[in-house]
């Protein structure tokens, strides 16, 4: 079967999903575009389902379908000290990905622009005036796609290498508890009251969607992703002990690892052949965060496409903050900053509403001077200045 389109988006996660939606919601006056989106069918080449947390002010386009949001964080340190923000206006968002997958697909039902395709794309290969995606449907018939312009979302097998690389790994369980558990009103963003790692930190996070129901995660910022059996260990110390949770259910869980690095992250692999998402650098280092930074590629790329100017998706985050992570993620990994600290003091000295736009990359240069003088200073220069000696290596669970 062979396709012709003006744009072929690989795969389905947030970013190709979101530049699909964008595509297929065109402004008034916008050049007429097809668009195939190519999404990997149930089996091994699809991702599990994720959780996406993120941050706005007012009502945003997945409000109708988000499982929870939140006004109140809370950072919990080692020795129980409990620093409470409220972010007004902002608001902190859950977004599971089978409901994104299921807004955007009803609305690429209803659209005559975008057509949903289910294959395993095998390569992508440039070709005059555009490129060819070869891929495999259910059933193994060959599927091409030949468009003008290509974006793959692809996970990488593995960055790029870079001075300053950790792994965020962690493994979260849904959990129903039998009594009351959970303040639904508060997000535990950090809670360090966790057996911390000999190089690196860990800590837990609980996103609670009511009395008895909460995502509780535990997360570990290091070089070696763990196993299964210890990740569940861990959990249960955390219920236990943390939270006095003795009695509940794992209706789920979700497990990932997310590279945190200072690598660049090519935008372009061929003429008309473009990266986006966290394949893209959409990822921000020190924090792996990435929805919000997925929405603002997307529809700086979408635009350019409606305009008919080339559609290079833009860096997700500036080279200040790039660096700045660089710095931090040097100085958790050699161990001149104790993360737990570090953290929470962070959010103890600074108001939350600007410590938020900081990690979205939305705060000025004076703003950002004026949080570093909030940090532990003497660590941060020297981790600086021995930064550019540091040999690469890669942020690789394998």
């Amino acid at each position: 079967m062979h396709v012709e389109s003006d744009v072929a988006i690989v795969g389905a996660g947030a970013a190709g999903l979101s530049l699909a939606r964008s595509l297929a919601r065109p402004p008034a006056g916008a050049r007429r575009l097809t668009t195939v989106l190519l999404a990997a069918p149930p089996g091994p080449a699809r991702v599990p389902p994720r959780t996406w947390c993120f941050w706005e002010a007012g009502a945003g386009p997945y409000d109708a379908v988000l499982t929870a949001s939140w006004q109140r964080l809370r950072v919990r340190s080692g020795d129980g000290r409990t620093v409470r923000a409220d972010i007004a206006p902002l608001r902190y968002k859950m977004l599971r990905s089978d409901a994104l997958d299921a807004l955007v697909g009803g609305e690429l039902a209803a659209s005559r622009r975008v057509s949903r395709v289910e294959a395993v794309v095998d390569r992508v290969v440039s070709a005059p005036g555009g490129a060819v995606v070869h891929a495999r449907r259910v059933g193994g018939d060959r599927l091409t796609v030949r468009a003008r312009w290509v974006f793959d979302s692809r996970p990488l097998t593995e960055p790029p290498p870079a001075r300053a690389a950790l792994l965020q790994h962690f493994r979260g369980w849904f959990v129903r508890s039998h009594r009351p558990a959970f303040d639904p009103s508060v997000v535990d963003l950090m809670d360090f009251r966790t057996p911390q790692p000999a190089h690196g930190l860990s800590f837990g996070y609980v996103l609670p969607y009511g009395r008895h129901e909460a995502l509780v995660e535990y997360t570990e910022f290091s070089r070696r992703a763990l196993d299964r059996a210890e990740y569940d260990r861990a959990l249960r110390h955390y219920l236990a002990r943390a939270l006095g949770v003795a009695e509940y259910e794992v209706t789920a869980y979700e497990q990932g690892v997310i590279p945190m690095t200072s690598a660049g992250f090519p935008r372009q692999v061929g003429p008309s052949v473009f990266r986006i998402g966290a394949c893209a650098g959409a990822t921000r280092p020190a924090t792996g965060y990435t929805f919000s930074a997925v929405q603002r590629q997307t529809l700086a790329v979408a635009e350019a496409l409606h305009a008919g100017r080339r559609p290079l998706p833009p860096r997700a985050h500036s080279a200040r903050a790039r660096l700045l992570d660089a710095v931090l993620l040097h100085a958790i990994d050699g161990g001149r900053v104790a993360g737990p600290a570090f953290f929470t003091g962070l959010f103890a000295r600074v108001p939350a509403p600007r410590l938020l736009r900081f990690l979205d990359g939305g705060t000025s240069l004076a703003e950002d001077l004026s949080i570093g003088l909030r940090v532990p200073v003497a660590a941060m220069l020297t981790s600086a200045l021995t930064l550019p000696f540091a040999p690469r290596r890669t942020a690789s669970p394998h």
